[in-house]
């Protein structure tokens, strides 16, 4: 056993360049695993941002229901008639949008997500929106997203250094006419793949904006809350066997499942990134079999050799996946290494919350291992088949 790994390790030094190759092509795709996996969870987390921070028990949505940024409204009369029923001790709505946000600094205007809420019902778990909750009880002040892209202009910055609120301008979709505001706080909520940059404001303050988008009975999301020690599957049971079907209900979890699952296989994103994470791994499998491969043929007389005295095909199997492994951890190492760098600097560039996760790095290193090894089992074929009396 001593004298296995020697020589796996003497076969593979033996030819540093080639070795070389073999770790940076590894390494390689262990950077495109991160990468995807990164993008992957950054997609979710940045999509479901907004219903994490929901506070609530049971969340009531148009039956059309797709996504928080596809807005399908329902009659807020539905929300109201869930008052009704044993184990419901309150009921909140929201209203969501998209708006043209004018850049104060350029005149430029980008798309920014709106949320309405009743101020006296705060639904938002997020210390930095209570804190200003009563700030937005004022008719036409919002509360603007420090974290939104950089394309919406420093108004964040402004408001720490300055500390006084700014006038803003707001455009509705349908309309040429903007709406003025003011800032009077800040949040952290941050951009998804879907939504650039956030907007809080109370009902009222929403419903301005919006003159001519809707109805003002309609709203995008009814937040429920149970009383204490009420049984959410069974409020939630007795609710849509009672509501109409214009309407469904989601637990908290469910809710934000349903977001996520909507992301991963109805998105042309979604499976641009599992597509890639395929092919990452396939062109992995490529690499490593060319230079195994390579490497058995190089050492083909040696291999032959070793037959010839007695050792078992088993013996140089072994010796071959040996091989695999090392290539694999030292591929690992590098490639972890520069994709947290990539991780930051993408971060940073996108603001999309991409993180390395401890879930992440065991991922891909037992992927890493495991494609080492199946490119070892397709290149002993030649192994095996090796005759001592062919070769010599």
């Amino acid at each position: 056993m001593v004298f296995k790994i020697p020589l796996a390790w003497l076969q593979l030094v033996r030819n540093r360049i080639r070795s070389l190759v073999a770790v940076a092509g590894i390494g390689f795709i262990v950077i495109l695993m991160f990468m995807q996996l990164g993008f992957q969870d950054a997609l979710y987390s940045s999509a479901t941002q907004v219903h994490r921070n929901l506070q609530g028990d049971l969340f009531l949505v148009s039956s059309q229901y797709k996504s928080l940024t596809a807005i399908q409204s329902f009659f807020r009369t539905r929300l109201y008639q869930a008052l009704g029923f044993d184990g419901v001790e309150s009921v909140s709505p929201i209203y969501l949008g998209f708006a043209k946000f004018k850049n104060p600094e350029n005149g430029e205007k980008y798309s920014i997500y709106v949320i309405g809420f009743e101020p006296g019902r705060p639904i938002m778990n997020m210390p930095e929106v209570e804190k200003n909750i009563d700030k937005i009880k004022v008719p036409d002040v919002v509360l603007f997203d420090r974290n939104s892209r950089p394309e919406f202009g420093p108004v964040a910055q402004k408001f720490v250094q300055e500390n006084t609120e700014q006038i803003l301008e707001i455009f509705p979709f349908d309309s040429l006419r903007g709406y003025r505001v003011r800032v009077g706080g800040l949040f952290g909520l941050g951009p998804s793949f879907g939504v650039d940059g956030n907007l809080i404001v109370s009902d009222t303050t929403f419903l301005r904006i919006f003159p001519n988008s809707r109805p003002s009975e309609m709203i995008d999301v009814g937040v429920i809350s149970l009383q204490p020690g009420a049984n959410p599957q069974k409020v939630k049971a007795e609710l849509r066997s009672n509501l109409p079907d214009d309407v469904k209900l989601f637990t908290h979890q469910e809710f934000i499942d349903f977001e996520k699952e909507y992301w991963a296989t109805r998105t042309p994103i979604g499976f641009i990134l599992n597509l890639m994470l395929s092919m990452a791994s396939v062109v992995g499998i490529v690499i490593v079999y060319q230079i195994l491969y390579s490497n058995i043929s190089t050492q083909l007389v040696a291999y032959a050799t070793l037959k010839a005295i007695g050792y078992e095909n088993n013996y140089l199997l072994n010796v071959v996946f040996q091989q695999a492994f090392i290539l694999s951890v030292l591929g690992y190492i590098p490639g972890f290494f520069i994709s947290i760098f990539l991780y930051d600097f993408a971060m940073e560039a996108t603001k999309l919350p991409i993180m390395m996760s401890t879930q992440n790095a065991v991922i891909v290193f037992i992927s890493t291992i495991l494609m080492c090894m199946t490119s070892g089992a397709l290149a002993i074929n030649k192994l095996r088949s090796t005759d001592p009396a062919d070769i010599f």
